[in-house]
């Protein structure tokens, strides 16, 4: 199997998950403007749209190869301040047994590792560019190999 076979089916694994959680946002935003404001940000709701957004243009973007090399790059500093901001700091639910609120910051903890890893592969993705099947080459931005 080549390398740009590779890539595409890389880039799509990398896609869906900004696609699913972009669209989830934009069309039920609560769950995510409450995780917003909890974390002291303002303006949640209009953040929890403006990340929405951002998620399915980016997830999009990565799909069908377009724009990767900056793409990446912005997906890779996306992953990394979510990550510390939203995954990495403790969660206590009032009124939850410690037990569960142990396993909450354990699963929390675990998509703060997810977050750091998906940084990672945007980056080589933002570095190895979005492979010959990709709109990106057709454009002449990407050189396949």
């Amino acid at each position: 199997m080549s390398n740009n076979v590779i890539i595409l089916i890389a880039r799509i694994l990398l896609s869906f998950m900004f696609i699913f959680a972009g669209f989830g946002k934009v069309t039920d935003p609560a769950a995510t403007a409450g995780m917003i404001a909890g974390a002291g940000l303002p303006a949640s709701t209009a953040l929890t749209y403006l990340a929405g957004l951002f998620e399915l243009a980016t997830g999009i973007a990565v799909l069908v190869g377009f724009q990767v090399r900056i793409v990446g790059w912005l997906l890779a500093v996306f992953c990394v301040f979510t990550g510390v901001v939203f995954h990495l700091a403790p969660v206590n639910v009032p009124d939850f047994p410690a037990a569960a609120n142990g396993w909450i910051n354990g699963l929390n903890f675990v998509n703060f590792l997810k977050n750091i890893t998906l940084a990672g592969a945007y980056i080589m993705l933002a570095t190895n560019g979005a492979g010959a099947y990709s709109l990106d080459a057709r454009r002449g931005a990407y050189a396949a190999a």
